[in-house]
């Protein structure tokens, strides 16, 4: 951890945040695009039309070779793009620095006769664009995903250990019919689950069609080559090269317009929600003693009162995962808007795609940390419960109805509403009714433990 970086998530939380590295510094932003380039040049020299020559493996290799993109070479791009390297001047250009680097490491290879196929009749955008798409891809494939997984999972796992525990429930903060902590914890969970399968779904669109998205200099250079269908084919093998599923946009300005990389955004703003969501009930439990959290040696809770746990892995979890909703809401807002054919906004916005997951891996990891410390109390939770009898009147007037007594939910209305009532005067009141004994007995048989209608059975579902 360094003291000195300016942003959390590359200071005090880097411990949380380290294996996004790879997909969004600057280093692995820039291996992503010479990725896009080169596997650009192999699919040129397989083109039949194009007056590049077929390349052998060797060669194929060559380039592959260069995504291997270690600290020198990084730093060679940025000098090219700042101060100047060697007899290239400074470009001020990142991507332009990217194609002199690329040609400057083929120039002493037998690949030094097609040079000037790198970044064939390209823009920039058509390579920053997949390039951009396959970071955000890989990392919710490889880090992110799993570890929403393992949320996901200690959620569940939690739902099925405690799916017979029942609990007070609350409408508005106020006493309401009673469910079971398994059934509330299922809720989440399958929430999660619903935004984890669309995620896993969606297919994140890219272009690859020219500076203003006709293919003017490709028809203009080779107008017999169907463009279209190399655009499709390249999409294809980059996806399959790079095990993930994109889809290419034919019909875009120089940028492709962003709808299904904000679409992704969309989701992980959901999951992140209902995390929220979730972190603020179970904060709740743990405030009414429903559930207890495990002392851990050495830990202090606060700086002056020493009897203190608190929470705040949960309050560390709702604050990092609503500052990434701050930005995947702003994504949303921003990158779905750009002038005419293409304005530079977006790129600089792109860039805090790494900053967004950042904050969400850290609430997911700060959740999972409290998720291995709490139980459910089962006595201070039927404590809780068996306090509100008065739960119990939602079942006794709708059986009152069913046997067709007159007027059953405002007599019980006019014996609970607004008033501390105990078990006892509820079975006065059944000792009142001209019912049956039989029905008599059936409604002094629930209880506020037991009635808790399907929510065990809700709470074991698959």
């Amino acid at each position: 951890m360094s003291l000195n970086s300016i942003s959390p998530i590359d200071g005090r939380y880097e411990k949380y945040t380290k294996d996004l590295a790879k997909y969004f510094s600057e280093a692995a932003s820039t291996k992503y695009k010479i990725i896009v380039e080169g596997e650009y040049l192999i699919v040129l020299s397989e083109t039949k039309g194009v007056g590049l020559r077929k390349l052998s493996l060797k060669e194929k290799n060559i380039i592959r070779n260069l995504y291997d993109l270690n600290e020198e070479g990084a730093s060679i791009i940025n000098q090219i793009e700042t101060k100047g390297y060697k007899n290239i001047k400074a470009t001020n250009h990142d991507f332009k620095a990217i194609e002199y680097y690329m040609k400057e490491r083929l120039l002493e290879t037998s690949l030094k006769d097609i040079l000037e196929f790198v970044h064939f009749g390209l823009t920039t955008w058509d390579s920053t664009n997949i390039a951009a798409t396959l970071a955000l891809c890989e990392s919710l494939r490889d880090v992110y995903i799993p570890v929403l997984e393992d949320v996901i999972q200690k959620i569940g796992k939690l739902a099925k250990e405690n799916k017979n525990i029942p609990m007070l429930a609350r409408t508005h903060g106020q006493p309401a019919s009673p469910s079971t902590f398994g059934k509330e914890f299922k809720v989440f969970e399958e929430r999660l689950k619903r935004q984890l399968k669309q995620l896993k779904n969606k297919k994140i669109q890219v272009k690859l069609n020219g500076a203003t998205g006709n293919y003017n200099a490709l028809v203009s250079s080779y107008p017999k080559i169907d463009w279209i269908k190399l655009s499709r084919d390249f999409i294809k093998k980059i996806s399959q090269f790079r095990k993930v599923d994109l889809e290419v946009n034919l019909f875009t300005t120089q940028i492709e317009p962003y709808d299904s990389t904000i679409e992704v955004f969309d989701i992980l703003r959901r999951v992140n929600s209902i995390l929220i969501n979730f972190n603020q009930d179970l904060w709740r439990y743990i405030s009414d003693g429903w559930i207890g959290q495990r002392a851990v040696e050495g830990e202090v809770g606060s700086s002056t009162m020493p009897h203190k746990i608190n929470p705040w892995f949960l309050e560390n979890s709702e604050g990092n995962l609503g500052t990434a909703n701050a930005l995947f809401e702003f994504f949303a807002r921003k990158l779905a808007v750009s002038r005419l054919q293409r304005d530079l906004s977006d790129s600089t916005v792109l860039r805090s795609i790494g900053t967004a997951l950042g904050h969400s891996l850290i609430g997911f990891k700060y959740l999972s940390n409290q998720l291995g410390r709490v139980a459910v109390n089962k006595e201070k939770t039927l404590e809780a419960l068996n306090n509100h009898p008065e739960v119990v009147t939602e079942a006794i007037q709708t059986i009152l109805r069913r046997e067709g007594v007159e007027m059953p939910y405002e007599k019980l209305k006019d014996l609970s509403r607004g008033r501390e009532i105990t078990l006892a005067d509820i079975h006065s009141f059944i000792d009142s009714l001209e019912v049956s004994s039989k029905i008599k007995k059936e409604l002094k048989a629930i209880t506020p433990e037991n009635y808790t209608g399907l929510a065990s059975k809700l709470a074991g579902m698959k």
